[in-house]
């Protein structure tokens, strides 16, 4: 309820619908190996052999992951003679694992 004085602020208000698939899609990122898969390709693409490598994780675990994020369109792929290289989909997710990062990096700092 609004007070006289005040008028009504011309807001748009989160629908339910809209936060209960953004509230899904930030506990999708709440998995520590998921978000080491990003901060990989983050910098370049990779196929899943050097991936699984490179975080010390089998094939599989890194398939099934990858499987996961390209079902949240988070990363897409590219195929190179049977080697599959993947990559982010594209800057929005680049931008906000690079906001995340760096808001935590301050957090430590203060």
């Amino acid at each position: 309820m609004f007070t006289k004085d005040l008028q009504p602020l011309s807001i748009q208000v989160l629908s339910s619908e809209k936060a209960q698939r953004m509230a899904e899609f930030f506990s999708f990122l709440g998995d520590a190996n998921r978000l080491r898969i990003l901060s990989l390709l983050a910098e370049k693409e990779f196929c899943v052999s050097d991936l699984a490598a490179t975080l010390d994780m089998s094939e599989s675990a890194v398939s099934h992951q990858l499987r996961n994020l390209r079902a949240m369109r988070l990363v897409n792929y590219r195929k190179q003679g049977r080697r599959v290289f993947y990559r982010l989909h594209d800057n929005h997710v680049l931008h906000l694992y690079q906001a995340v990062a760096e808001h935590l990096d301050e957090k430590d700092e203060g």
